[in-house]
């Protein structure tokens, strides 16, 4: 008799113990999730969430850039070079209009986005390299012909129309206001034929 006790006591201490242990784990957990902090990072504000090119343009494809701008003047391709930062709410504002430049004109031109991170102050470049091109101010737009002649450098906010004006330039296409404007469906154009059918 004394055995099947100790036996029982010695389940109920074990089964005792397991209880606290899963209690003390259930109340670490919980900690852990009330003392993590929301992602306060927006775009509008200074705050590092994600690359902005994902993140704010939907365009995850921009990152890594596909060539070099060595790469590219060596096969005497236009290029566009776009200088950002991932924490700064001008580039995350700016990113939509390189990522429209990338659906435009993406086959026919090389489109590099440098993040300034990655460039070094102490470092003299080649003018095949980006860092030759950098202003020091984000977001800045260098666009150059097939000859490696640069048409545009711009810092701030450059418009996709004054972009694009010297991509035309540089394609001989119509100017804008004689050409017919080409308008992308949405998704949801796309989605809406497939319910009719």
């Amino acid at each position: 008799m004394n055995s099947i006790k100790w036996l029982f006591s010695q389940t109920q201490i074990i089964t005792n113990w397991k209880r606290l242990v899963s209690k003390c784990l259930l109340l670490l957990v919980c900690l852990f999730v009330i003392s993590m902090q929301p992602a306060l990072a927006g775009i509008k504000d200074d705050r590092y969430d994600g690359n902005i090119f994902v993140i704010y343009a939907g365009n995850g494809s921009l990152i890594p850039p596909k060539e070099t701008l060595a790469q590219a003047l060596a096969e005497h391709k236009p290029a566009i070079l776009t200088f950002y930062i991932d924490d700064s709410s001008d580039c995350k504002k700016y990113a939509p209009v390189v990522s429209e430049m990338q659906a435009f004109y993406g086959r026919a031109t090389e489109i590099i986005p440098v993040s300034v991170d990655t460039l070094f102050a102490d470092k003299t470049y080649e003018p095949t390299e980006a860092g030759y091109y950098y202003g020091g101010s984000v977001p800045q737009v260098v666009v150059f012909d097939q000859s490696g002649k640069v048409i545009l450098n711009k810092k701030g906010q450059v418009p996709f129309e004054e972009i694009d004006d010297k991509l035309r330039e540089i394609f001989d296409l119509l100017p804008r206001t004689e050409s017919v404007e080409l308008k992308r469906r949405s998704p949801r154009e796309f989605s809406s034929q497939l319910e009719d059918q």
